[in-house]
């Protein structure tokens, strides 16, 4: 069986910064947004995304709102996907269709790396 390097959570809508595909973050944070996330769904939401905060560095990429997207390493996701998996099942609840995609070939160039993920930037 072949081996993947990288895994992205993503929705079928594109995001206006980058015009790629939304990732877990963002779509969980537009269910709230859009008040359509009940609130102790929200706050499960927010103790994952602090988890995230605490325990992943926080790629400067990221911080600076640059035209970029993040994938975790799939050497080092087990940890990380079982954070990701109550996101899914909430996505999962109110009907917001998603993919797991298993890559080898990020779409962009790499500007960020550590131990858990990449960060990819994205073409004008």
């Amino acid at each position: 069986m072949m081996k993947f390097k990288y895994v992205r959570i993503q929705g079928k809508e594109l995001s206006s910064k980058t015009n790629y595909f939304k990732g877990v973050f963002a779509m969980c944070v537009r269910l709230i947004k859009d008040d359509i996330m009940d609130e102790e769904d929200a706050g499960l939401y927010e103790e994952i995304s602090d988890w995230f905060r605490e325990e992943l560095p926080f790629p400067p990429q990221c911080r600076n709102r640059e035209k970029v997207i993040c994938f975790f390493k799939t050497e080092n996701s087990e940890e990380m996907m079982k954070m990701v998996t109550p996101m899914m099942w909430l996505l999962e609840k109110y009907n917001h269709p998603f993919d797991v995609v298993y890559t080898n070939f990020p779409c962009g160039e790499i500007v960020y790396e550590d131990k858990y993920q990449i960060v990819v930037e994205m073409d004008e």
